[in-house]
């Protein structure tokens, strides 16, 4: 049995990037939920691949289901039944991955490596390595990920305002007040 290795790069920048490995029997389905899970988008908007050329173009789509306002040339495939082996037509095939049409995320899908030997310690399809902070789906996402939520809970950051106080400014209230106390300081000394 062939497994596939696929590199899906985020269209913004080709240095983030997840490798996927699949049998050549798995659905496109499978591929989708994996690129999903790869890049912690959550599985809940529309989706689409279409098979492609070196140049990027879009070829025959092979869609989640048939889309109401979206005119096709060709009838999709249907990426429940459509398997990836029956779409590979050469040996660096390349697939454009649509996700959520609304925010329009674009993956480029690249194979780039056929191997023969099936591991049996892994369950295919398989994440095999991750480059580069991916994209956040709703929002910003930082280097500390979920866990600057835990931290701005703990220490209540939003509670500090925004950051900014009078202490240093002339004329401020705190001023009138610091030059009182420094002109007592000045009497008392002599």
């Amino acid at each position: 049995m062939a497994i596939l290795k696929f590199r899906v790069y985020f269209e913004e920048d080709d240095t983030i990037y997840r490798d996927i490995i699949i049998k050549h029997n798995q659905s496109f389905f499978e591929l989708h939920q994996m690129i999903l899970s790869a890049y912690e988008f959550d599985s809940i908007h529309q989706a689409t691949f279409f098979r492609s050329n070196d140049s990027w173009q879009r070829g025959r789509e092979i869609s989640l289901e048939k889309y109401e306002g979206v005119e096709y040339r060709v009838e999709p495939l249907d990426m429940f039944k459509t398997t990836i082996g029956s779409e590979i037509r050469d040996t660096e095939q390349k697939f454009i991955y649509l996700y959520d049409f609304n925010k329009n995320w674009s993956f480029k899908v690249q194979l780039i490596g056929v191997s023969k030997e099936e591991n049996s310690k892994i369950t295919y399809p398989s994440i095999t390595r991750k480059e580069g902070i991916g994209p956040s789906q709703y929002g910003i996402k930082s280097i500390l990920g979920d866990r600057f939520a835990d931290v701005e809970e703990k220490y209540d950051l939003a509670s500090l305002g925004d950051g900014f106080s009078d202490e240093g400014e002339e004329g401020g209230e705190n001023d009138d007040a610091r030059e009182e106390a420094d002109g007592a300081e000045e009497d008392t000394s002599f």
